[in-house]
């Protein structure tokens, strides 16, 4: 723990509050809408017609990937068994005390199992430091003026993010079915959800523009990380930008991916959440995983960026809402991707297509990056701010 001011004191977590987890509750018994909310590990999960907790308390996530995290519940509310509620012992500052786990990560006393998750007495044995009740409640005003401040600022980023990915996507959209020459004479292919395309394009299934059925991977333990293997490609291991990370590197012996190995050109969709990717020859040698579908396009009628491209806008998008199985997560098949209806401009058209694309979404790309670095800016921003005021690294009141 970083030096604190000399009039504060230090004391173990379990001296300050109580700490204990939630009830269970059964997935029936959780609506949608309802008098008293549930909180789980992660905030709301739904409601419920009881409660065990009324007032306001500090919730710490219990099991999970992002167990160790910190939300808010006050008046009646039910804590399931994956929060731990922590209940003030005296007069001590709700917020003053939540920001403060908040900046000590508890997400790194997770213990390592199938199911990460937090020991309850653990965390009440950390030491934290403890200001007199009037300086809890001058950080607590502070951090929320600031927070808040810095929260509108990642808000309004945010919303500069979304109309960049609505401008994108309706370029992308406008070039793929509507082409490049404006005064082109369109024709109704007699599919309402696509409008009119140009008279000299057609609109095909996309397992006609394939060299062979669109197959799932392989359905193998990722198991191995030898380098000399061929990389194991999943759909976790590809990032927003279509780049794989290095960090989750897995391999399967070459016998087992053989069936699987990816050509330049291959065009990867999931089977769940159909997000779609393109195998880079800068991989190396890699096969992929059973919850992706290889669609191996026919060169001769379709380009793999254009059919990529295609992936992204709305028509694309459209089919697929139209298609998912609504289950617990989604779910779209080799044979439902095949059915989807494609644009197919002459092949040189798409060339011309594919590059227009390139230069106009480059700067877009850019100002997303340029972006989501200030959104990243922020929130370190906010993390340190919160860290700083809760250690007294910073005196309140001048900072105000």
């Amino acid at each position: 723990m970083s030096s604190i001011p000399p009039h504060w004191s230090k004391k173990k977590l379990k001296y300050v509050a109580s700490l204990k987890s939630g009830d269970s509750i059964t997935s029936d018994s959780i609506t949608e809408s309802g008098e008293y909310p549930v909180f789980g590990g992660n905030g709301i999960r739904g409601y419920t017609a009881a409660y065990t907790h009324s007032g306001k308390y500090v919730l710490i996530g219990r099991q999970g990937a992002l167990c160790g995290n910190i939300n808010y519940a006050s008046g009646c509310f039910w804590a399931s068994e994956h929060a731990v509620v922590v209940d003030i012992k005296g007069e001590d500052e709700v917020v003053w005390l939540g920001e403060l786990l908040r900046s000590m990560d508890l997400n790194q006393y997770s213990q390592s199992a199938a199911q990460p998750g937090i020991a309850v007495d653990v965390v009440a044995n950390l030491e934290i430091p403890v200001p007199p009740l009037i300086e809890q409640r001058a950080i607590a005003d502070y951090l929320d003026r600031e927070t808040a401040r810095l929260d509108g600022l990642v808000a309004a980023k945010e919303r500069v993010l979304g109309l960049l990915a609505e401008k994108r996507r309706a370029l992308i959209t406008r070039a793929v079915t509507r082409g490049l020459d404006p005064r082109a004479p369109l024709r109704d292919p007699g599919i309402p959800w696509l409008g009119e395309i140009p008279a000299h394009w057609t609109a095909t299934r996309m397992k006609f523009l394939a060299t062979e059925p669109l197959a799932y991977g392989a359905n193998e333990a990722a198991l191995e990380d030898d380098p000399t293997f061929p990389r194991f490609v999943r759909i976790t291991d590809v990032d927003s930008e279509g780049n794989l990370r290095d960090e989750t590197f897995k391999s399967l012996p070459p016998e087992v991916a053989e069936p699987y190995l990816l050509r330049d050109g291959d065009v990867l969709l999931a089977r769940s959440g159909a997000k779609a990717f393109i195998y880079k020859p800068a991989w190396g040698i890699a096969c992929f995983a059973g919850y992706l579908i290889r669609c191996r396009c026919n060169t001769v009628l379709m380009q793999p960026d254009f059919l990529f491209a295609y992936t992204q806008t709305e028509p694309y998008w459209w089919q697929v809402r139209e298609g998912t199985i609504q289950a617990t997560i989604q779910n779209f098949s080799a044979e439902k991707y095949g059915d989807l209806v494609v644009t197919v401009p002459p092949l040189e058209e798409q060339k011309s297509i594919i590059a227009h694309i390139a230069a106009e979404t480059a700067m877009l790309d850019a100002l997303r990056s340029a972006t989501e670095r200030t959104i990243a800016l922020l929130k370190e921003r906010r993390a340190a701010l919160i860290a700083a005021a809760v250690t007294g690294q910073i005196e309140v009141e001048d900072a105000a």
